[in-house]
């Protein structure tokens, strides 16, 4: 399963190579709706930087959202930076009069938050780029390419997928759900195979697999030659019956991985659809499930490198 991926940056020139369009009010609805639950939209730093500099009036009142999102983050790391440092200059001194366990374990305690905090203060305070800038996580959010009237438009979405009309709390009990299997698809995913399709441009991916040692390693494979991954996706839009609030969530389709994957330890890859697919994946209707399967059987190719992550 792709838990993990670092997601094509330069999204406007993507859109130009598709041929497509940025839905900017649905950008403009997350950056709006994050202020006010951080929690729930998580987004990449690289969606700030997207938009650090506006080109256009629409672009604008996304531009002054991220501005207000990273003050108010700024302000609350600051407040605990305070704080913490004020717990371990306590703890310094209660330790310079009689060794505690209580005492060493709210100076480490304290330490671990400051440095914490100082190190999401310097990605929120400077713009220099990051090597995680554009990596994405499930529940975090992603740009994806769909079609809407007809046209081919790049819209933000959440990286787990929750079907239409089931309930909020299936997040937790369908964690995985970030990922559709390909032997599945005409069983639990037949609402939205053949229905909902989509595309998430990628550069890398990570896998978790277990090491040598027994203990758990993240491996990040990289394509070769290195190039955009289109990856076939699933997507769906939810609506709360009560409240109105709306999610739109996709997942990604898995198949069985190629030989050299497949040697360093993981048993499932996503799919990368060839460019000429793209489209035909994207209007499923009236298409019949074999024609899907053959889209999907139709890969990219390419070796794909790994290296334990950092």
């Amino acid at each position: 399963m792709c838990y993990s991926a670092q997601i094509e940056s330069k999204w406007k020139r993507y859109v130009r190579d598709m041929e497509a369009q940025m839905s900017l009010p649905d950008f403009q609805d997350v950056a709006q709706r994050r202020l006010s639950d951080p929690g729930q939209f998580r987004l990449p730093r690289g969606f700030d930087l997207e938009f650090a500099e506006a080109k256009s009036a629409e672009e604008r009142p996304i531009q002054d959202l991220i501005e207000q999102y990273r003050k108010g983050q700024v302000t609350k790391l600051e407040t605990e930076v305070f704080a913490q440092k004020k717990r371990l200059a306590d703890a310094e001194r209660a330790l310079a009069v009689k060794e505690t366990k209580a005492a060493a374990e709210s100076k480490r305690i304290a330490g671990t938050k400051v440095k914490q905090a100082m190190a999401k203060l310097a990605l929120l305070t400077d713009d220099k780029p990051h090597a995680d800038d554009y990596r994405i996580f499930p529940r975090n959010y992603a740009p994806i390419l769909l079609m809407r009237d007809g046209g081919k438009i790049l819209v933000p979405a959440r990286y787990l997928l929750r079907q239409a009309g089931k309930p909020a709390f299936m997040d937790d009990k369908l964690s995985g759900n970030y990922n559709a299997r390909r032997d599945n698809l005409t069983k639990f995913w037949r609402q939205q195979f053949g229905a909902t399709h989509a595309v998430m441009a990628i550069q890398s991916f990570y896998e978790n697999v277990t090491g040598k040692d027994g203990q758990n390693e993240v491996l990040h494979f990289n394509p070769k030659p290195a190039g955009v991954m289109l990856i076939a996706c699933l997507f769906a839009e939810w609506s709360d019956p009560k409240t109105g609030e709306k999610l739109l969530s996709f997942a990604a389709v898995t198949d069985d991985p190629p030989a050299e994957v497949s040697a360093a330890g993981h048993d499932r890859m996503v799919i990368r659809l060839t460019p000429e697919n793209v489209d035909r994946w994207l209007t499923p209707q009236g298409r019949s499930d074999e024609e899907l399967q053959t889209i999907l059987s139709e890969r990219q190719p390419a070796y794909y490198e790994h290296r334990v992550a950092a």
